[in-house]
């Protein structure tokens, strides 16, 4: 069974806790205790019925104050996938929040109110859904039981919407009328919306594919860690296999060295197995001994990776202080590791009107720009464009080791 990794966006009061209680509940994916708590919790806030943002507002003061400060992390599963929700801030000062959970995600889904005009903050969460190429988008038309379910109201906002996508680099998206709070079209079609004749949301996101199945990328495996057996025997080299497949017999390029050999055998949770897709994580034995450690890569001879020391790229700022030219950071590009500077600042980019903007005053909390980066050591990428899992990086400050950038490689 396939795993989904979603995240949900919107402006505040959008709806985005209450969609996910939502499908949980309606989906079973609820135990009986959790259930009655939430009812007595919902019955000491005078809520008049159960409150479903209750099953992802975990933070204290999130339940205080009815918004979603952190990203909530939660699991269900259908008959036919399992999903892993990531609940994303609406505020805009926790765009950094944001960016954590869509980064990984393999679809978005950005709640918009039937009530309103387009807000600033669904703007900024499909562009910043652009930028992050997520593979799948669904932008779900809220509170349409407050419209009378009314089919104009939905066009209305389709019609805002439809020109703000064409604005935007998003591979694929869906507009879905729903009301979180009153089921309709969430996760059984709606008797009050028999005007719309598309799937509902959670058949939807059944039906989407994965990027790596539906998009398949070359072979990529950055090395963890090196295995040295006991009693004789060939090293194995453990990681994530980030993208593509391997299997017995595959010739391989071992960089950044470059020297190439093949594969002797493939370990999956320490039994023998052929072939192996992304994303897992295997052990690789190779026919030859090379001089392979952490921070390597494994890749296609035929489409192998870009190894360079020097690339620009853009970055998302997600430290109070800014950034500093030409000062050392760390970097940690998947496996690898080493020190980088930032060259320079090309423009930083208006989230808000999804343009350039001159550099002047720096690069600032939530802020992203396009960048030029040095790093100690060569690194085995992609472009973000053409492959998430090896076109991204962090930079990490060197006395406190805390993230303080978010890069995407160009």
């Amino acid at each position: 069974m396939s795993v989904l990794r979603l995240a949900t966006a919107g402006n505040v009061d959008d709806g985005k806790s209450t969609l996910i209680g939502r499908l949980l509940v309606d989906s079973r994916a609820v135990l009986e205790d959790q259930l009655l708590a939430a009812r007595q919790a919902s019955a000491r806030r005078g809520s008049g019925g159960l409150d479903l943002s209750l099953f992802t507002d975990g933070l204290r003061a999130e339940r205080e104050q009815g918004i979603t400060i952190d990203v909530a992390y939660r699991y269900f599963a259908t008959a036919r996938r399992k999903f892993v929700i990531a609940d994303c801030p609406g505020h805009f000062q926790y765009t950094r929040n944001m960016i954590t959970g869509v980064s990984t995600a393999d679809a978005a889904v950005i709640l918009v109110d039937a009530t309103k005009d387009l807000q600033e903050q669904t703007r900024r969460h499909c562009f910043v859904a652009s930028l992050l190429r997520v593979p799948h988008l669904v932008l779900c038309v809220n509170k349409m039981d407050l419209v009378g379910c009314s089919e104009d109201a939905f066009r209305k906002v389709r019609a805002q919407l439809d020109v703000l996508m064409r604005g935007l680099e998003l591979m694929d998206y869906a507009v879905i009328p729903i009301s979180a709070l009153a089921g309709d079209n969430v996760v059984e079609p709606s008797p009050r919306m028999h005007w719309y004749k598309g799937r509902c949301l959670l058949d939807h996101l059944e039906s989407l594919e994965p990027p790596c199945v539906s998009r398949p990328a070359p072979l990529r495996l950055p090395v963890q860690g090196v295995i040295f057996p006991r009693g004789g025997g060939t090293r194995g080299y453990m990681g994530i296999l980030a993208c593509g497949t391997v299997k017995e017999g595959d010739e391989v390029v071992v960089l950044p060295q470059g020297a190439r050999t093949r594969v002797a055998a493939v370990q999956l949770g320490g039994r023998a197995l052929s072939p192996v897709r992304s994303p897992v994580s295997l052990t690789i034995h190779l026919a030859d001994e090379l001089d392979v450690s952490r921070g390597d890569m494994l890749a296609s001879p035929s489409d192998p990776p870009v190894v360079a020391a020097e690339f620009d790229a853009q970055l998302f700022w997600l430290a109070a202080a800014p950034l500093e030219l030409r000062r050392k950071y760390v970097i940690r590009h998947n496996t690898a590791e080493g020190s980088a500077v930032v060259l320079s600042v090309d423009h930083k980019l208006d989230v808000s009107s999804m343009g350039r903007i001159a550099v002047g005053g720096g690069v600032a909390l939530n802020e992203f720009a396009s960048v030029r980066i040095r790093a100690s050591r060569p690194l085995c990428h992609d472009s973000y464009r053409g492959n998430r899992a090896t076109g991204c990086f962090i930079l990490i400050d060197e006395a406190t080791n805390a993230t303080l950038a978010a890069g995407m490689i160009l």
